[in-house]
Parts: structure tokens; C-alpha cells; sequence
């Protein structure tokens, strides 16, 4: 049996991070999906192989097994490969374990979502495939959606077994989020789309909650009055009370993100107010500047 080297299949380091590998998944599942390459085989033989590689590396308790069957497989490589490698000490997901039974895996997982598992995954991850019998591995394929549709839902026309289904994508998803289309992928298996929200440059999300900036002039934050603030229902007016200090925090409650359980509970928006110093001054603007500047408070 040949050993497989998952980080190579992504195209990542060996200490990438969720997100990077999240990420290297992504746009190679996008590249070789079988939508993409129809009559391929290659690009399916790949995408069966990214999806595999994905299966561990997102999975901290099979990464972790991984990684150390990894470790001594270098290591006895680097010893110059004396004998054969001790699979047995490593199978099941358990190192130290028995053998498992995995009669009839191949009539179970293979082919379906392009996840027909290698012998090395099968042999080293036996135990937690088996685990699975009752259920086949469902198909993965990447969405990507905008910060405006992850807040308000949004739908897609899924292409599948030869139909069309429009799925409906609620509001409150967040980057990671699964959407399960039952029985759209290969052979009947159900599609889990994998949510991407493409990130914004006017907010960021922590949780529900959403953080943004405004900014207002010198003479708004000395003396108060109105900023304009972008929310994702449209501008609003942020009530500024004069002496306002610049990074000062605004919380407008109710105005992040709804969460993905009840339509009704939604996360707050934070505003962070940027007071911006005029560059230039008029004749008028220095002379009562500087009146005002001799005025101890």
C-alpha cells in the first residue's frame, strides 16, 4: 500500500491553518468539479482525491493520527526503508488498534460525491468510515455568496443528476456553513454545499455581530451632530453627541446578522467613528480656531 500524501493534494504546508486549507479546497474543487470536466476522468480521479485530502485535514482527530502516521513514515524512509512499514500499528483511526472489517466498503462509499475512498484511506481510516455505514459520504462543492445574501438568504439553481433544483440558502449562514440538497449529487447521494461568504471591506463579522467604521469632521465631534453610517439595509443617520472622541464605539442594536436558527435574534452593529482633521484651514476658520484655542475649558 502506497502512502498518501494529503498536504500534497491541496497544495499546502504541513502547518497550514483551517483556513488555508479551507481555502486550497475550495478553488481546487471549483477547478476540477465533474460539472466543470464532464467525461474527464482525470479531473474526477483528482477530484475524488482532493475531496479524500480534505476529509482528514478538516478533521482535527484524523489530522492529528495523520500527522503522526506521517512523522514515523519519514522517519523510517529516512532509515532507509528496512522492510516493510507497520500499517497495522496505525489502522482504524486508532494507532495500536485491530484490523477492521471493511467488507462491502466499496459498494458502500465508492463513487459517491466523487468520495470513493484510496485503500490507504480506507485501511488507515477504516473505523470511522465504518462508523458511517448507515449513511453514504455525501457530495462537497463550494458556494460562495455575498456578505448581503448570508444577511438577507438568497438561492441557487443546483445542477444535479441531470435536473435543476433551486435551494434556498437561509439567512445567517457564515463561512463553513453546510447546506444539505438531499439526493443531488452523484448516484443519489445528498450535496452539502459548503458556504463561502466572500468577505467585505465595509464590515467585519465576529459571531452575528457586524463592526464598521464612519467618519465625521472635527468641528461634528467638537460640537455634535449626524454620521452617516453604511448598514446592510441601507445608510442610516448616527446620532454623533458633541465631544465625541475619534475611535470612540457606537453600538446600533439589532443591526448585525440574523442568526441562522431564529430569523427573529439578530447580532448588533459596532461603528467606529474616524474624526478626520482638515488638512486646510480658511483665513476665518484659523481665526476663531485660534480664539477658541486661548479659552481654557
Amino acid at each position: 500500500m502506497d502512502y498518501k500524501d494529503y498536504y500534497k493534494s491541496l497544495g499546502v504546508d504541513r502547518k497550514a491553518n483551517e483556513n488555508d486549507i479551507r481555502k486550497a479546497y475550495r478553488d481546487l474543487a471549483k477547478k476540477y468539479h465533474p460539472d466543470r470536466n464532464p467525461d474527464n476522468k482525470q479531473a474526477e480521479e483528482r477530484f475524488k482525491e482532493i475531496n479524500e485530502a480534505y476529509q482528514v485535514l478538516s478533521d482535527p482527530t484524523k489530522r492529528q493520527h495523520y500527522d503522526r502516521l506521517g512523522s514515523d513514515y519519514s522517519q523510517w524512509q529516512r532509515r532507509g526503508a528496512p522492510g516493510d512499514f507497520n500499517w497495522g500499528d496505525y489502522v482504524g483511526g486508532n494507532p495500536g488498534g485491530t484490523r477492521v472489517n471493511m467488507e462491502d466498503l466499496e459498494e458502500l462509499f465508492g463513487g459517491a460525491g466523487g468520495g470513493g475512498f484510496s485503500d490507504f484511506f480506507r485501511t488507515i481510516f477504516g473505523r470511522d468510515v465504518e462508523s458511517s455505514r448507515a449513511r453514504p459520504q455525501g457530495y462537497q462543492q463550494p458556494l460562495q455568496i455575498t456578505i448581503e445574501e448570508a444577511h438577507k438568504g438568497t438561492t441557487r439553481l443546483i445542477q444535479g443528476n441531470g435536473n435543476q433544483k433551486q435551494v434556498r440558502i437561509p439567512a445567517g449562514v457564515r463561512t463553513g456553513s453546510k447546506v444539505r440538497v438531499a439526493g443531488a449529487g452523484p448516484n443519489g447521494v445528498d450535496l452539502y454545499l459548503i458556504v463561502d461568504v466572500a468577505e467585505d471591506g465595509r464590515f467585519e463579522r465576529r459571531g452575528n455581530d457586524l463592526h464598521t467604521t464612519a467618519t465625521v469632521d472635527v468641528f461634528t465631534a467638537i460640537l455634535g451632530g449626524e454620521a452617516e453610517v453604511e448598514t446592510l439595509d441601507g445608510k442610516i443617520k448616527l446620532n454623533v453627541p458633541a465631544g465625541t472622541q475619534p475611535e470612540q464605539v457606537f453600538r446600533l442594536a439589532g443591526r448585525g446578522m440574523p442568526s441562522v436558527t431564529n430569523k427573529n435574534q439578530k447580532g448588533d452593529l459596532f461603528v467606529r467613528l474616524k474624526v478626520q482633521v482638515p488638512k486646510y484651514l480658511s483665513a476665518k476658520q484659523r481665526e476663531l480656531l485660534d480664539e477658541a484655542s486661548k479659552i481654557k475649558f
